[in-house]
């Protein structure tokens, strides 16, 4: 058991976090009933969209695969996604708490009924249209995605890379289309991700600007995405 324990610690800073912020979360959508209101143009021009709720579900599983991977094979690759992932999460919290925030986009009632349409109603008794700024659903599926794409168990696996990029750009279009975030939520978490990439990952992105400075006339692939 000990042995067991010493080859597996790595799992501890999860153990430690998640009872925290779910706790948080929760008493956030429990506690919030006055918000500021986001909302932009182009949320009106985005169309409902209910069969895009499957991927929006599979954003749980999405993210619990790709850091269990990094876990078990690439423990590295685990401590800059852990690092990535608590980090945006926890700016989350912070942004619901200071200023509570959340949105009139979902449709009055279901435009069609089929079984999307249930799914996305359940979502919606569930899940109130608050705390959504900046989009951890966004956030995380991009942390995901990087974590596959610099895995050494997925480093020759590009199907893999391919099938994960997939996924991850339509969970981040889910959350538009069945009206769970605004364009703003998306876009704020887009850029919340590369500038947190942009520091987890910075000794991978100055050596790739040191390669294409010494190796002249030839293009070096940046290390994320090999």
């Amino acid at each position: 058991m000990k042995k067991l324990f010493l080859k597996y610690r790595h799992i501890i800073p999860v153990l430690i976090y998640m009872p925290l912020y779910l706790t948080w979360f929760f008493r956030l959508e429990k506690t919030v009933t006055s918000y500021r209101i986001i909302h932009t143009a182009l949320d009106d021009r985005i169309p409902f969209i209910e069969a895009f709720v499957v991927p929006y579900y599979m954003w749980f599983f999405y993210v619990f695969a790709c850091v269990a991977i990094a876990f078990f094979t690439d423990k590295n690759e685990y401590f800059k996604s852990l690092t990535f992932l608590i980090t945006g999460m926890t700016i989350f919290l912070i942004v619901s708490t200071l200023w509570p925030n959340g949105h009139n986009l979902r449709p009055a009632s279901m435009p069609r009924d089929n079984i999307f349409t249930a799914m996305v109603s359940a979502l919606y008794k569930t899940d109130t249209p608050t705390n959504l700024w900046p989009s951890i659903h966004v956030y995380n599926s991009i942390g995901a995605h990087l974590c596959v794409a610099r895995c050494k168990w997925s480093s020759e696996k590009k199907w893999l890379k391919n099938a994960s990029l997939v996924l991850c750009i339509s969970i981040i279009m889910s959350t538009m289309f069945i009206k769970q975030h605004s364009f703003f939520d998306v876009f704020t978490a887009l850029v919340m991700s590369t500038v947190m990439a942009l520091f987890v990952y910075r000794e991978d992105v100055l050596a790739f600007y040191r390669n294409r400075t010494a190796v002249k006339g030839k293009t070096q692939r940046f290390p994320i995405l090999k």
